[in-house]
C-alpha cells in the first residue's frame, strides 16, 4: 500500500444544479458546492462542475481487530475483521471518541493508500473473515465502500459497516445492499439531542434502521452510547427499547456501552456500570432478546443467553469469546434457532 497520486474518482449521488454548483445527494444535509467548494463532511467537493470523492483510496488506517469490538456479538464470534476508515463524518456529535478523523481538515491524515482489490487481498492474507468499515463515518465515503465491498464478497469475505445510518433513501439501498452486516448508533430517542448534541435527525436513523430490517438481508445490531445525564433516563431508555422491539423485532441484539470523556464534552464522567446494567434490565423487561453492555467489564451483560430456557450459550471476556456453545446456530439445550450469522 502507497501513498496515493491520483485524480479524485467522480462520485455517484449528486446531481447538476445548472449553474455551476452541484447538489450532493448522499446524505440528508443535500450540500450544494460551488466549484472548488467542500461539503460539510469535508470530503466530497465540487470539481469543475463534478462532485468527486476526494478520499476514495486513502485511509486514515488500517488494524484486525476482534469481530466482537464493532460491537457485533451475532456475526462469527471469535472472529477478526480488517477495519479500515477515512476522514471526515456527516454528523457532528460533540463526544465524538473518534474526532481527531471524523473532524480532520487535513488530508496528511489519510497516508495509506490502497484500492479496493488491495483491501479484500490484505485481509485475506491476514487471516480475517470480514472487513470492518469504520473508525469514521463509512457512508460518506460509500462509493470506496461499495466497490471493496464487491472485491470482498468476491473472495469470500464478509463486509461489516459500524455507521450512524445518517443517510438518503436514494443511497441507502445501494449501500446496505453490499453489506452482510451492520452496527448502527441510534445514539439517542430524543429528536432535541440529535438536533443539538449530534447535528442530524432522529427520523433520518429510524428509517435507516426499518429499511435495513425490512428491505435488505443485512444483518442489524444497534449500540446506544449511554451520556450521563443526557440520554440515560428511565423514561428515555423505555422508550427507545420499546420502539426496538416493535418496529426491528425482539432477536434484534442492543448494545448499552459506556461513555468517556472526550472532544466537547470532557467535563462529563464516565458511564457507570450502573447505568447499563439498569439500561440493560429496561431492554429485557420490554421484552428485547439479547440486550449487552459495553466499554465496561460485566461478564453478564456480554454474555449470549438462550431466549427460551436461559441456557449461556457464548462467554465472552471483553472482545474475546471464551465459550461457544452454539450448535449449528442452535441452543444445544432446547434447540431454538438463535438468530445471527455463525
Amino acid at each position: 500500500m502507497t501513498v496515493l497520486d491520483s485524480p479524485a474518482p467522480a462520485a455517484r449521488y449528486w446531481h447538476d444544479l445548472g449553474d455551476g454548483r452541484v447538489q450532493c445527494d448522499l446524505c440528508p444535509r443535500h450540500c450544494r458546492m460551488r466549484p472548488g467548494q467542500r461539503g460539510f463532511c469535508f470530503v466530497r467537493e465540487n470539481v469543475d462542475g463534478h462532485l468527486v470523492l476526494t478520499t476514495y483510496g486513502r485511509s486514515s488506517g488500517f488494524a484486525v481487530d476482534p469481530i466482537e469490538k464493532k460491537p457485533l456479538n451475532h456475526v462469527r464470534p471469535g472472529t477478526t475483521a480488517f477495519s479500515f476508515g477515512t476522514a471526515g463524518c456527516d454528523l457532528a456529535c460533540r463526544f465524538c471518541q473518534n474526532w481527531e478523523i471524523s473532524t480532520a481538515r487535513d488530508m496528511d491524515l489519510l497516508q495509506r493508500a490502497a484500492s479496493p482489490d488491495q483491501i479484500a487481498e490484505a485481509a485475506v492474507r491476514a487471516g480475517a473473515g470480514s472487513v470492518a468499515y469504520t473508525y469514521n463515518e463509512p457512508i460518506i465515503f460509500a462509493e470506496y465502500a461499495i466497490d471493496t465491498a464487491q472485491a470482498c464478497r468476491q473472495r469470500g469475505l464478509l463486509n461489516l459497516a459500524v455507521t450512524a445510518g445518517y443517510i438518503t433513501d436514494q443511497a441507502r439501498a445501494d449501500f446496505f445492499g453490499a453489506m452482510d452486516a451492520a452496527n448502527v448508533d441510534l445514539k439517542s430517542f430524543n429528536p432535541d439531542f440529535y438536533r443539538r448534541i449530534v447535528g442530524g435527525q432522529l427520523d433520518v436513523v429510524q428509517d435507516t434502521l426499518r429499511y435495513i430490517v425490512q428491505e435488505t438481508t443485512c444483518w442489524l445490531e444497534v449500540t446506544t452510547l449511554l451520556i450521563p445525564g443526557l440520554n440515560d433516563s428511565d423514561s428515555e431508555l423505555h422508550t427507545l427499547t420499546e420502539w426496538v422491539a416493535s418496529e426491528l423485532g425482539v432477536g434484534v441484539p442492543l448494545h448499552f456501552t459506556a461513555f468517556h470523556p472526550a472532544n466537547r464534552m470532557s467535563d462529563i464522567p464516565r458511564t457507570p456500570l450502573s447505568t447499563l446494567k439498569r439500561a440493560r434490565q429496561i431492554g429485557l423487561d420490554t421484552g428485547l432478546q439479547y440486550v449487552y453492555t459495553g466499554n465496561v467489564y460485566d461478564p453478564e451483560g456480554s454474555t449470549t443467553y438462550c431466549p427460551t430456557c436461559g441456557h449461556t450459550l457464548i462467554i465472552r471476556d471483553g472482545f474475546s469469546v471464551v465459550r461457544n456453545q452454539l450448535v449449528d446456530g442452535c441452543c444445544p439445550s432446547c434447540g431454538t434457532s438463535i438468530p445471527g450469522i455463525w
